[in-house]
């Protein structure tokens, strides 16, 4: 049969397994499946979800962790609009509730409009891990570093209280150093 949603959430309790917050495992797990939004799959196998289902109950295991720092590599991948945003709110509630313990999270994503909305500050990398930019999204997110970055012009812009960015067109003879 595999194994199921609740089982993989759990396996995020391992490194506490002999701690005195192993006391606390059920409870954990019930949060972390809660706050994915993932009770009614709880006693569905993984290999039978979706893949915006099952990246969900990636990030229930990690929540499940209950880490000092959070990292994510592309939470949002493979999950529709509504869970995106519920993805992030979470991510973003979790790294600054004192409650939980994390003192931050690190979040790797594409997705640039998304990452300026939900992240304090951004790095904008280059080939080999360099740094093209960093800080709050309007310094970072220009439309001469889009180009420098992705080859591209690109609109960037506010609307509603919103970061918006738009790729207008493929730019030649740039190169990309992405």
């Amino acid at each position: 049969m595999g194994m199921t949603v609740i089982e993989a959430v759990a396996l995020g309790r391992l490194p506490h397994r002999g701690t005195p917050g192993a006391d606390d495992d059920e409870r954990v797990v019930a949060a972390s499946l809660h706050a994915l939004q993932l009770g009614a799959l709880a006693l569905r196998p993984v290999a039978e979800l979706s893949g915006g289902e099952r990246q969900r109950v990636l990030i229930a295991r990690a929540l499940a962790q209950q880490a000092r720092l959070l990292l994510f590599d592309e939470p949002t991948s493979d999950l529709d609009l509504r869970h995106q945003l519920a993805t992030l709110q979470r991510i973003r509630a979790l790294a600054s509730d004192d409650g939980v313990g994390a003192v931050g999270a690190v979040v790797v994503m594409h997705d640039l409009a998304l990452a300026a909305q939900f992240c304090d500050r951004l790095l904008l990398l280059l080939a080999g891990g360099r740094t093209l930019a960093q800080g709050p999204w309007p310094g970072v997110l220009t439309p001469e570093h889009l180009r420098q970055a992705y080859g591209v012009e690109a609109l960037v812009a506010e609307t509603h209280g919103l970061p918006f960015v738009a790729p207008l067109r493929a730019l030649q003879g740039v190169p990309v150093h992405v």
